[in-house]
């Protein structure tokens, strides 16, 4: 059996009474001692400090970086300029999504990317496997540790250790800072909770000491360390996708609500399919739900309309800390979206949900 890896952070996990779990063959602490409804409101309220070590980070550098990335994203690799950070999705050539990962450009020249731990090893393949060109696809993820100070008292806390003007960094942007608590780091305003904040990626030996750093920084603001539970919860709120529930090999961006992100004006792997979809009609697409009736919707669930006809099932779905109430996340046939109403199967008991506006919790940006 394949042994479960461990961040650089393990032990002070163990210290903080983390309760560890496997999570795609990371032993990680889905929670500490307060419990994941507290961690998530700590989020909101004030900031929480995750471990997030497990990403993987690829490298990708070469006189045709820019062009060849151009090719294989859905976003817009152009339009970006030196320091952005740049959301898209790697597809396969039926529309179905390999991952979905963050684009940092240092210059057209040289990009950093991170990749979802569990896709990692695969993206890697997928980026080297279509490599051409003056391109070099470089695996950096055993070199990189990643910590996520997240909430809208980041920058507060932040600041404290370092000289480094944290306001000129703007959502979706980086730099690297060579004094955060007396260490170089690359830092971004990027997260996945909804809350203003940032990533900071550290040296995979040697940066273990910022952990206590900025929860020591934090103690005003109440900082707590943050666990899979509450990350999941945070992200599920604001509507951010988990790739194998809103988006996989069988559900594309354009049905995962992310069009956004998808530029069908130039080519890239899936472009044709995706092209096609939109020409022909999206055929589902993912709706939020707010329950009306008692009972909490979980990710596979059946959902159907208020006459009982089948149309899809919950992708994610929870208890919402902020919101106090049950909601999901569902793929439902296209042809139903616009209804109000819906009935959610839960242990075999037609549960009432209504139709809301995404994201459940409105996203909360420094800038």
């Amino acid at each position: 059996m394949e042994r479960v890896r461990r961040t650089p952070f393990y032990e002070k996990h163990l210290s903080q009474q983390g309760k560890m779990v496997d999570f795609g063959g990371w032993e990680l602490p889905v929670q500490y001692r307060p419990g994941i409804v507290e961690e998530h409101l700590r989020v909101r309220e004030t900031a929480g400090l995750f471990d997030v070590s497990h990403m993987g980070e690829v490298l990708v550098e070469g006189e045709d970086a820019e062009a060849w990335l151009q090719g294989m994203v859905t976003n817009d690799v152009r339009s970006m300029h030196d320091g952005q950070v740049l959301y898209s999705l790697l597809c396969y050539p039926n529309g179905g999504v390999v991952d979905d990962l963050l684009i940092y450009r240092y210059d057209p020249r040289r990009y950093f990317l991170v990749v979802n731990a569990s896709n990692a090893q695969k993206d890697y393949e997928w980026f080297a496997g279509h490599a051409s060109g003056n391109v070099r696809v470089t695996d950096r993820s055993a070199d990189y540790a990643e910590l996520a100070l997240q909430g809208p008292k980041a920058q507060q806390i932040l600041q404290r250790l370092t000289k480094f003007d944290l306001d000129t960094i703007p959502f979706f942007h980086f730099a690297e800072i060579p004094d955060l608590a007396g260490m170089a780091a690359l830092v971004s305003r990027t997260g996945y909770t909804g809350e203003d904040g940032f990533e900071i990626f550290l040296p995979w030996t040697g940066g273990t000491d910022l952990w206590d750093v900025l929860l020591d920084a934090g103690k005003p603001e109440g900082l707590l360390p943050i666990g899979l539970g509450a990350r999941d919860s945070l992200r599920f709120e604001a509507c951010l996708p988990l790739y194998g529930h809103e988006i996989s090999v069988h559900i594309s961006p354009l049905e995962a609500d992310l069009g956004r992100f998808v530029r069908l004006d130039k080519p890239f792997i899936g472009r044709d399919a995706l092209a096609a979809m939109t020409a022909g009609g999206v055929p589902r697409k993912i709706i939020g739900l707010s329950m009306e009736d008692k009972g909490v919707p979980r990710a596979g669930y059946t959902v159907r309309t208020a006459g009982g006809t089948e149309i899809g099932t919950v992708t994610t779905g929870g208890f919402s800390p902020s919101l106090g109430t049950g909601i999901a996340l569902a793929l439902l046939d296209a042809s139903h979206c616009d209804e109000e109403v819906f009935d959610i199967d839960i242990h075999g008991k037609e549960r009432r949900a209504k139709r809301v506006k995404k994201p459940f919790v409105r996203k909360r940006y420094h800038k």
